[in-house]
Protein backbone atom coordinates (compact mmCIF):
# COMPACT_ATOMS: atom_id res chain seq x y z
CA UNK A 1 0.00 0.00 0.00
CA UNK A 2 2.81 2.56 0.75
CA UNK A 3 4.46 1.77 -2.37
CA UNK A 4 1.46 2.46 -4.32
CA UNK A 5 1.27 6.03 -2.68
CA UNK A 6 4.48 6.71 -3.73
CA UNK A 7 4.28 6.33 -7.37
CA UNK A 8 1.24 8.71 -8.13
CA UNK A 9 2.37 10.97 -10.46
CA UNK A 10 0.42 14.06 -10.94
CA UNK A 11 -0.23 14.56 -14.83
CA UNK A 12 -1.05 18.22 -14.85
CA UNK A 13 2.12 19.63 -13.48
CA UNK A 14 4.71 19.86 -16.24
CA UNK A 15 8.05 20.16 -14.87
CA UNK A 16 9.41 22.18 -18.21
CA UNK A 17 6.79 25.03 -17.97
CA UNK A 18 7.09 28.30 -16.28
CA UNK A 19 4.82 28.58 -13.09
CA UNK A 20 1.69 30.52 -13.53
CA UNK A 21 -0.46 33.00 -11.49
CA UNK A 22 -3.00 31.34 -9.79
CA UNK A 23 -6.33 33.96 -11.08
CA UNK A 24 -5.23 35.19 -14.04
CA UNK A 25 -3.06 32.74 -15.70
CA UNK A 26 0.04 34.75 -16.76
CA UNK A 27 3.39 33.74 -16.37
CA UNK A 28 4.98 34.39 -12.77
CA UNK A 29 7.61 36.75 -12.55
CA UNK A 30 10.72 34.73 -11.96
CA UNK A 31 12.89 36.18 -8.90
CA UNK A 32 16.22 37.04 -9.67
CA UNK A 33 19.20 34.88 -7.63
CA UNK A 34 21.02 37.26 -5.36
CA UNK A 35 24.98 37.18 -6.41
CA UNK A 36 26.56 35.66 -3.03
CA UNK A 37 27.72 38.19 -0.71
CA UNK A 38 31.54 39.61 0.02
CA UNK A 39 31.09 40.30 3.50
CA UNK A 40 32.80 38.38 6.69
CA UNK A 41 35.89 36.22 6.69
CA UNK A 42 36.80 34.69 3.05
CA UNK A 43 37.32 30.75 2.47
CA UNK A 44 40.38 29.46 2.70
CA UNK A 45 40.79 28.90 -1.41
CA UNK A 46 40.89 32.40 -1.40
CA UNK A 47 43.29 33.57 1.71
CA UNK A 48 46.04 34.02 -0.75
CA UNK A 49 45.50 37.66 0.01
CA UNK A 50 48.29 38.26 2.69
CA UNK A 51 50.71 36.88 -0.01
CA UNK A 52 50.64 40.26 -1.77
CA UNK A 53 51.00 42.88 0.96
CA UNK A 54 53.39 45.37 -0.03
CA UNK A 55 56.00 46.05 2.56
CA UNK A 56 59.12 47.07 1.35
CA UNK A 57 62.21 45.91 1.99
CA UNK A 58 64.05 46.43 5.27
CA UNK A 59 66.78 49.18 3.44
CA UNK A 60 63.75 51.03 1.85
CA UNK A 61 61.31 50.41 4.41
CA UNK A 62 63.62 52.22 7.21
CA UNK A 63 64.98 55.07 5.06
CA UNK A 64 62.05 57.11 6.61
CA UNK A 65 61.67 58.19 10.00
CA UNK A 66 57.78 57.94 10.56
CA UNK A 67 55.04 56.30 8.48
CA UNK A 68 51.47 57.61 7.99
CA UNK A 69 48.81 55.56 8.83
CA UNK A 70 47.48 55.68 4.93
CA UNK A 71 50.47 54.58 3.99
CA UNK A 72 50.75 51.59 6.41
CA UNK A 73 47.08 50.67 5.09
CA UNK A 74 48.21 50.80 1.90
CA UNK A 75 50.73 48.08 2.41
CA UNK A 76 48.38 46.07 4.40
CA UNK A 77 45.23 46.48 1.64
CA UNK A 78 43.01 47.17 4.98
CA UNK A 79 41.14 50.00 5.47
CA UNK A 80 42.59 52.74 8.37
CA UNK A 81 39.87 51.35 10.83
CA UNK A 82 41.90 48.45 10.94
CA UNK A 83 44.95 49.58 12.07
CA UNK A 84 43.47 51.92 14.16
CA UNK A 85 41.57 48.90 15.89
CA UNK A 86 45.02 46.91 16.57
CA UNK A 87 46.38 50.09 17.66
CA UNK A 88 44.20 50.17 20.59
CA UNK A 89 43.81 46.56 21.02
CA UNK A 90 47.71 45.84 20.94
CA UNK A 91 49.93 46.94 23.58
CA UNK A 92 53.02 46.45 21.57
CA UNK A 93 51.77 49.24 19.13
CA UNK A 94 52.50 52.94 20.38
CA UNK A 95 52.49 55.09 17.25
CA UNK A 96 53.71 58.73 17.77
CA UNK A 97 50.68 61.41 17.53
CA UNK A 98 50.98 64.89 16.47
CA UNK A 99 48.59 67.67 18.01
CA UNK A 100 46.31 67.16 15.13
CA UNK A 101 46.15 63.62 16.19
CA UNK A 102 47.21 61.74 13.33
CA UNK A 103 49.19 58.62 13.60
CA UNK A 104 52.59 57.96 12.48
CA UNK A 105 54.05 54.72 12.82
CA UNK A 106 58.08 53.82 13.01
CA UNK A 107 59.30 51.05 10.88
CA UNK A 108 59.97 48.91 13.75
CA UNK A 109 55.56 49.75 14.29
CA UNK A 110 55.14 48.34 10.41
CA UNK A 111 57.35 45.06 11.90
CA UNK A 112 55.29 44.86 14.70
CA UNK A 113 51.73 45.12 12.50
CA UNK A 114 53.24 42.75 9.79
CA UNK A 115 53.41 40.30 12.95
CA UNK A 116 50.38 40.86 14.02
CA UNK A 117 48.74 40.42 10.73
CA UNK A 118 50.22 37.32 9.71
CA UNK A 119 49.07 35.87 13.29
CA UNK A 120 44.98 37.38 12.65
CA UNK A 121 44.63 36.95 8.96
CA UNK A 122 47.18 33.99 7.77
CA UNK A 123 47.38 32.22 11.04
CA UNK A 124 43.48 32.84 11.75
CA UNK A 125 44.49 33.91 15.50
CA UNK A 126 41.64 35.65 17.09
CA UNK A 127 42.72 38.73 18.91
CA UNK A 128 43.06 37.35 21.99
CA UNK A 129 44.95 34.63 21.11
CA UNK A 130 47.35 36.66 19.35
CA UNK A 131 47.97 39.28 22.13
CA UNK A 132 48.99 36.05 24.09
CA UNK A 133 51.05 34.89 21.64
CA UNK A 134 52.93 38.04 21.69
CA UNK A 135 53.31 37.93 25.56
CA UNK A 136 54.20 34.78 26.05
CA UNK A 137 56.60 34.18 22.96
CA UNK A 138 59.42 36.48 23.62
CA UNK A 139 61.15 36.33 20.63
CA UNK A 140 58.70 35.73 18.41
CA UNK A 141 59.75 38.56 15.91
CA UNK A 142 62.82 37.10 15.29
CA UNK A 143 61.23 34.00 14.75
CA UNK A 144 58.32 35.90 12.16
CA UNK A 145 61.75 37.49 10.59
CA UNK A 146 63.50 33.95 10.16
CA UNK A 147 60.38 32.19 8.54
CA UNK A 148 60.38 35.45 6.23
CA UNK A 149 63.37 34.82 5.07
CA UNK A 150 63.16 31.11 4.74
CA UNK A 151 59.65 32.22 2.73
CA UNK A 152 61.89 34.14 0.41
CA UNK A 153 63.99 31.42 -0.55
CA UNK A 154 61.70 29.01 -0.96
CA UNK A 155 60.00 31.39 -3.36
CA UNK A 156 63.33 32.15 -5.26
CA UNK A 157 64.14 28.25 -5.30
CA UNK A 158 60.52 27.81 -6.89
CA UNK A 159 61.26 30.26 -9.82
CA UNK A 160 64.71 28.59 -10.45
CA UNK A 161 63.17 25.19 -10.51
CA UNK A 162 60.66 26.40 -12.84
CA UNK A 163 63.15 28.40 -15.37
CA UNK A 164 65.02 25.21 -15.77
Amino acid sequence: MANSLTQITFDFIDPEETPKEFLSGMPAPQKEKKPKSTRGRKPLKEESDWEQIEIPEDEVLFKKLYYSIGEVATMFKVNTSLIRHWENEFDVLEPRKNRKGDRFFTPADVKTLHLIYDLVRRRKFTIEGAKEYLKKSKHSDERFAMIQSLQKIRSFLLELKASL
